[in-house]
């Protein structure tokens, strides 16, 4: 339960940062993403996520 506290913390900060310092870019970020076909963000999103689960799998080996 800690580490998944300490990596929504660390999604909120992330999220804030840019949504503090970059406004505008976040802008362009969202305006490229929106060129992109909904089946390739689809695609993107499951990487991501894969990659976040086996970063979370690494660090749990290491620490545990």
């Amino acid at each position: 339960m800690t580490l998944l506290l300490v990596a929504l913390a660390g999604v909120l900060v992330f999220e804030g940062l840019v949504l503090a310092l970059a406004p505008s870019r976040l802008d362009d970020i969202l305006r490229l993403l929106a060129a992109i076909p909904a089946d390739q963000r689809r695609v993107i999103g499951l990487a991501a996520l894969a990659c976040g689960v086996i970063l979370i799998w690494i660090a749990r080996g290491i620490s545990g």
